[in-house]
């Protein structure tokens, strides 16, 4: 994570927020197209040349990590793949379901949201998955205020999942963001056990911090795997997974939700 500011002023978040309508839009956008029998690829390039006549760039297009650069604007992880999947020649089919993360930057800022789309009719497994999941992000999003502490939204997100019988993703967890596409502090979806709170600290939630929330789900175990691109990130156990995420601005009595089109 970057040690970059994290304190928004009021054109910082006018700033973040053209670059969040433009990450809802995409999404909106590409979701509209996803369907039976289109190649993510499509997707993927409907949604660059969106981000671009918007006179944004995508965000995760050339992210580095390491020696990997990622050559897409999204990430599309279907059914098993939790994050980062890479777009290519496959083809949706009818019962999947399909997870679309989109980042935008503009003006030196950055938004980023990512929703989990049902590919025509889909099991009543994935069917609660994906409602367990956007209510756990809504939860997350509910304790996003200046009175409390990253540990209320990690602790609404897993008491949620958990309590409908799935699991939570604990190698990946949201973040910081703003001038940066990730800033400090990390935002769990789980609340560490004591000895390993030193990785994700329960930082006190100041008014103006941006926040990027996304409960990553599994229907099965909590266990990921990272497939041979060095890149996808897979469920383990090969159950469905199921990624939503939102841009917020944490405020005083409600935070500020910037990622809606």
């Amino acid at each position: 994570m970057s040690n970059a500011p994290s304190i928004k002023i009021a054109s910082d978040i006018d700033h973040i927020a053209e670059s969040s309508r433009i990450v809802a839009e995409t999404l909106q956008l590409a979701g509209k197209h996803a369907r039976p029998g289109v190649e993510t690829l499509e997707l993927d390039q409907i949604a660059e040349d969106y981000i671009r006549s918007q006179g944004g760039e995508p965000a995760f297009k050339g992210y580095q990590v390491d020696r990997l650069v990622f050559p897409f604007t999204l990430c599309i992880s279907i059914d098993d793949e939790v994050v980062h999947g890479m777009p290519g020649k496959r083809r949706l089919e009818e019962g999947m379901i399909v997870s679309i993360d989109c980042g935008v930057k503009k003006n030196g800022f950055f938004g980023d949201s990512a929703y989990t789309f049902a590919i025509g009719a889909i099991s009543e497994e994935k069917q609660k998955l994906l409602r367990v999941t956007q209510e756990a992000l809504q939860l997350g999003i509910e304790q996003a205020v200046s009175r409390h502490k990253v540990y209320h939204i990690a602790g609404a997100v897993q008491r949620h999942v958990e309590k409908n019988g799935f699991s939570v993703v604990r190698d990946l967890v949201g973040h910081g963001i703003g001038r940066q596409l990730h800033e400090d502090p990390p935002v769990p979806n789980f609340i560490p056990p004591l000895l390993h709170r030193s990785q994700y600290p329960n930082k006190k939630l100041q008014r103006g911090r941006g926040l990027a929330i996304e409960p990553m789900v599994n229907a099965g175990k909590s266990a990921v795997v990272t497939a041979a691109d060095g890149w996808t990130v897979k469920t383990k156990d090969g159950s469905p997974s199921a990624h939503f995420e939102h841009t917020v601005i944490v405020q005083d009595n409600e935070a500020l939700v910037l990622t809606v089109a």
